[in-house]
């Protein structure tokens, strides 16, 4: 069995120990609660607070719980209330269009997969919730790069590398096409991302009209497009889905 590392226990312990009270604690505090060297709690706490999850009170040196940690909860609880408030909705769009449903949010330079509905047919299926998927290529990522600032960045600043002779690598164009998104309301994949593959996605916002994911569906491209093109049903079936989990967290009409 694998030891657990002791510095992130303690750091773990430490947070617990901030998180606990509702007075801010000096080293001392801290040290002799945890039953460690001062030293050793000085230098944790030094690490904490570098990366945002511990503050000092510069007035009387005591330590509080920091902005971090409540940045990654928020986060937290958004992605699930998102997926809570998706679930009915995608099971429709799925059943409407008869093919997979997908729900991501940003995640380290990518798409994290955090709801997955399968087709609604007998074919044997996968199951991708925890997946991730490239930001520059395929339509979950150009919705999400097109509409929120931190996965823009990430977009341009990540290896935009050709997953096939579609995919659109050169900034100039990539920024054409996130214009393209924003203008159109929704983003498309024919081939990008995988040969014979298309998906079309569109944004999800919160009661903040901040961006907090993005649904689309994916299926073969002979089901999707017609005539080169994908389908306008389909694309009127992912933007009408995307409004409406949108308007359950509270954003209204976009």
């Amino acid at each position: 069995m694998a030891r657990n590392i002791q510095s992130l226990e303690r750091a773990a312990a430490m947070l617990r120990l901030l998180a606990g009270g509702e007075r801010r604690l000096g080293l001392s505090d801290i040290a002799s609660s945890l039953g460690l060297a001062k030293g050793t709690a000085h230098g944790i706490l030094r690490t904490l607070q570098q990366e945002g999850f511990v503050e000092q009170d510069d007035a009387s040196g005591r330590y509080q719980l920091g902005a971090e940690l409540l940045r990654l909860g928020t986060t937290y609880l958004d992605v699930h209330e998102l997926r809570a408030r998706a679930l009915v909705w995608t099971d429709d769009l799925a059943r409407s269009s008869g093919e997979s449903v997908y729900l991501g949010v940003v995640h380290q330079q990518g798409v994290l997969i955090v709801h997955h509905v399968f087709r609604p047919d007998d074919s044997r299926q996968v199951l991708e919730i925890g997946a991730m998927q490239p930001l520059h290529s395929t339509a979950l990522g150009k919705v999400l790069a097109a509409y929120d600032p931190v996965a823009h960045s990430e977009a341009l600043e990540s290896d935009r590398k050709p997953f096939t002779d579609r995919t659109v690598c050169e900034p100039e164009d990539f920024e054409h096409l996130l214009d393209l998104t924003r203008a159109r309301g929704y983003a498309a994949d024919v081939e990008e991302t995988w040969e014979g593959v298309a998906s079309v996605a569109a944004p999800i916002h919160n009661r903040r009209r901040m961006p907090v994911g993005a649904v689309g569906i994916t299926g073969a491209v002979e089901r999707l497009c017609r005539d080169g093109e994908l389908r306008p049903e389909l694309i009127a079936a992912v933007r009408d889905c995307a409004r409406a989990v949108s308007r359950d967290l509270g954003a209204g009409r976009f």
